[in-house]
C-alpha cells in the first residue's frame, strides 16, 4: 500500500529540478550578457508580475488548459442520470504525476514556477517583452473580470438578504 509519505521523494525531486532550472537560467543569462541583470524598470516589473499572474491562472484554472492538467490526473468517465456524461478527475495515488497534478492545482506553487520562467525570458530575449505585455494586458482583464464578478456576487447576496427580511 502506498502512503502519502512516499510522495515526499517526488516533492524533493521536483524541488531540486526547480533549483537546477533557476541555476541553469542564471548561467545562460551570465553567458549571454556577461553578467546577471541587476535591475528591472518599475513598469517592466509590473508587466512581469501581471504576466506571471495570468500564466498562473491559465495553468491552474482556465478550461483551455484542462487537457494539460488531465495528462497528470486519473480520469474516470461514465454516463450518469439522464445520460449525462460525468467526468471525475482525481490525483494519482503517488509518483511524479501526483506531484505535477498537485503543482497544477495550486496557484501559489505554479506562481513560484512561473515567476522565474517569465523573468528569465524577459532578460533573455527582447521578443519576450511583447508576449509579456500581452499576458500582462490579459492579466489586468482577468483581474477586472474577477473584481466585477465579486461585486456582482456581493450585490446579489445583499439583494437576497433584503428579500429575506421582507
Amino acid at each position: 500500500m502506498v502512503t502519502r509519505d512516499d510522495q515526499g521523494f517526488w516533492n524533493v525531486v521536483f524541488s531540486l529540478l526547480f533549483i537546477a532550472l533557476v541555476v541553469l537560467s542564471m548561467r545562460l543569462l551570465l553567458l549571454e550578457n556577461g553578467s546577471l541583470p541587476r535591475e528591472i524598470p518599475p513598469y517592466d516589473l509590473v508587466l512581469i508580475m501581471l504576466a506571471t499572474f495570468r500564466l498562473t491562472r491559465l495553468f491552474v484554472y482556465d478550461k483551455i488548459t484542462q487537457f494539460f492538467r488531465d495528462w497528470f490526473l486519473v480520469k474516470t468517465v461514465f454516463l450518469g442520470e439522464n445520460d449525462e456524461l460525468v467526468i471525475i478527475r482525481q490525483n494519482p495515488v503517488s509518483g511524479p504525476r501526483r506531484t505535477i497534478s498537485e503543482l497544477l492545482s495550486c496557484p501559489w506553487c505554479i506562481g513560484v514556477w512561473m515567476a522565474p520562467f517569465v523573468t528569465f525570458f524577459y532578460f533573455y530575449t527582447t521578443f519576450a517583452w511583447f508576449i509579456i505585455l500581452f499576458l500582462a494586458i490579459a492579466g489586468v482583464a482577468t483581474f477586472l473580470q474577477l473584481l466585477s464578478n465579486m461585486i456582482g456576487w456581493k450585490a446579489e447576496q445583499l439583494k437576497q438578504k433584503v428579500k429575506s427580511r421582507d
